[in-house]
């Protein structure tokens, strides 16, 4: 860890990514220790909606070489985070409720997208739902998610 972090105090910083394949996306190298595990995951503004997404490698992969559904899990909390990150600005908060229906799923080297929106902003819990999309293979689902971030204080 840099900065003087440690890990009673683990914060994240956004960093934007100027070269290579995710030239243009943003991402938050340690900012969670397990994220950083199962990643690297990166966001974008596109069309004025935050778009999240990986490309799927063999660590993702299932016993049967498809991706793991803990693998898609984490990355929908991931995009929970971002795709809620206006409603949350200057609070920390967790994950209350999430509820997923899995309908596909990725291979190696497929291309793993995700958009969402938030229903309800409330003073204390924030509502989300999205849609994690295959992008390789012409943007076919692969899970719809629902969940509810609740505030647990400022940050």
């Amino acid at each position: 860890m840099d900065g003087g972090q440690d890990e009673n105090n683990y914060t994240s910083k956004l960093t934007a990514v100027t070269e290579g394949d995710w030239a243009g996306w943003a991402h938050y190298p340690g900012g969670d220790p397990y994220e950083d595990l199962a990643g690297p995951f990166y966001f974008q503004e596109r069309d004025g909606k935050r778009v999240c997404a990986f490309r799927a490698e063999r660590k993702h992969m299932n016993g049967g070489m498809f991706m793991h559904g803990g693998c898609v899990m984490t990355f929908a909390d991931f995009c929970l985070f971002v795709i809620a990150g206006e409603a949350i600005a200057g609070s920390r908060a967790v994950t209350a409720t999430f509820n997923g229906e899995f309908v596909g799923s990725a291979a190696i080297g497929d291309l793993v997208e995700c958009a969402g929106e938030v229903v309800k902003a409330g003073r204390s819990m924030v509502f989300v739902r999205g849609l994690i999309v295959n992008a390789s293979r012409g943007g076919e689902p692969m899970m719809s998610f629902s969940a509810v971030l609740k505030k647990t204080g400022a940050r």
